[in-house]
């Protein structure tokens, strides 16, 4: 690999000499063992190599002696001389070693190249030479012996292993070297994968240096965010007239604006919109044209909407739809799918998200202002599996099950009876909604209420003379006791 990445000058026995008193100049003993280790050698390696010093021509005696019989293609050897460092680099990693695009973009972003998909790009375009044979040669390495005349077999063998290993070796389990610059994705990156990684940096300000300059040093002096590695730009413009960056690495979402960086966990959703400020909201490069919630077409600009603000006094609510799903703000940093379910819905049934209706809207309009997540949520789903009027003189109330599913995996979900006074009844099964609580009717007296979903009726231990009606349990009782309910 040192060889190969070498630049093509001098005669191969040279280069290679340099290239083995390379890999033999970076060993660090057992901190090489271990996959992180060797990982870290194999940047050292490429560093040293992609710009070796004049003096490590001084003394090459011991490692021309320890040359193998065979030497690298000279036709291969010819065509890696005539590309760019950094792309010379890339097409070994990708076409010699076999590593994936992700993993050599992720070493390319190790020896602090700005922009790696385009030179990743150039590389996967340059043909392949006609070799007269295999640009690898496995011949075994003699062992390099100094004026110390001590036999290094051992540490020759070693480092044979070491060689192999590096070639090997794919990523690094640890973070990163601290790096204050940013490093951004091809602008048809998206087009091979839909990632959150495949998002290209936009906006006006992309081009400024001086300022993605100062977001990015806001980012590496940020308390622990510039030792996690080098951040993905995702936006760079401005917005209402204010230069804002939007910076990103892992789950973890920065906003950069002449006020400072503030670093949130925001998830890796590949599609969620993220929260420019002022009701804008930054699109995944795939996306449909958002429409308002009227089936107006919604302005954008370098991905960038035009404000949407939700319709309620808390400023929490549906905002939009993308094709066939509804978005909307729950207080978090990027938006979230809103979806719905009528009591006609039945239990046990599972359906994608649908864009919302004239009643899911309302519904959300209403629950979002009661909802108040301590995780970024990426889809959240209202089940309105029971809607009547409450007994004895009771008013029209809606019970609502909400599952909000986090990015990463998970969900929670909640009941709430809602009325004239919305009251918080519990966890509840999102698939198999029921839900209880004690309720005291207009005349004084208490009672214990049941709802169940379509297809479900509630079961009810701990009350006694309970009825139920149109999925709806209710038992008289003197004061508040614990009940155990179920749905059968």
């Amino acid at each position: 690999m040192a060889y190969f990445v070498l630049p093509g000058k001098g005669k191969r026995v040279y280069r290679l000499a340099i290239a083995r008193r390379i890999v033999d100049g970076t060993a660090r003993g057992a901190r090489d063992r271990s996959p992180a280790g060797l990982a870290r050698r194999r940047t050292r390696v490429l560093r040293r190599a992609m710009r070796p010093s004049r003096r490590l021509r001084i003394g090459l005696g011991p490692w021309l002696r320890a040359l193998p019989a065979q030497l690298p293609d000279p036709a291969l050897t010819a065509m890696l001389a005539r590309l760019d460092p950094h792309v010379r680099v890339a097409y070994v990693l990708r076409h010699m070693d076999g590593l994936p695009r992700y993993a050599v973009r992720d070493q390319l972003v190790e020896l602090r190249v700005r922009d790696p998909w385009p030179v990743i790009q150039a590389a996967d375009a340059v043909p392949a030479p006609s070799a007269r044979r295999s640009g690898r040669f496995e011949s075994a390495l003699r062992p390099v012996r100094t004026r110390s005349a001590v036999p290094l077999a051992a540490a020759a063998v070693l480092t044979a292993a070491l060689v192999a290993a590096l070639v090997m070796t794919g990523g690094d389990d640890e973070p990163a070297a601290r790096d204050p610059r940013l490093v951004s994705a091809a602008p048809d990156a998206w087009t091979r994968g839909r990632t959150l990684d495949a998002w290209p940096a936009r906006g006006d300000l992309v081009r400024d240096r001086a300022f993605t300059g100062r977001a990015a040093a806001a980012w590496d002096a940020a308390p622990g965010a510039g030792r996690s590695g080098a951040a993905q730009l995702l936006y760079a413009g401005r917005v209402d007239g204010a230069p804002l960056a939007v910076l990103r690495l892992g789950d973890r979402i920065a906003r950069y604006t002449h006020g400072g960086l503030d670093v949130t966990t925001a998830g890796a959703d590949p599609s969620a919109p993220i929260a420019l400020g002022g009701g804008r909201y930054l699109l995944a490069p795939w996306d449909a044209s958002p429409e308002t919630l009227a089936g107006e077409r919604l302005a954008t600009s370098s991905g960038v909407t035009a404000p949407a603000r939700a319709g309620t006094g808390c400023g929490h609510g549906p905002l939009f739809h993308i094709g066939g799903r509804t978005f909307g703000d729950l207080g978090g940093p990027r938006a979230t799918v809103l979806a719905h379910h009528s009591p006609d819905h039945r239990a046990g049934r599972t359906e994608r998200p649908a864009r919302l209706g004239s009643d899911g809207q309302k519904l959300w309009n209403r629950l979002a202002c009661l909802t108040h997540p301590s995780q970024p949520v990426s889809e959240a789903m209202a089940w309105n599996f029971w809607s009547g009027t409450l007994p004895h003189g009771g008013e029209h109330a809606d019970w609502v099950c909400t599952r909000l599913t986090r990015p990463g995996g998970g969900a929670t979900a909640a009941a709430t009876l809602l009325g004239s006074k919305d009251r918080a009844t519990g966890p509840c099964d999102a698939l198999r909604p029921v839900s209880g609580t004690w309720w005291r009717s207009p005349s004084g007296r208490w009672y214990y209420l049941a709802a169940a979903g379509r297809g479900l009726d509630p079961h009810a231990e701990g009350v006694d003379r309970s009825t139920t009606k149109r999925r709806l349990l209710v038992a008289p009782g003197d004061r508040p006791s614990p009940v155990t309910l179920t749905a059968r």
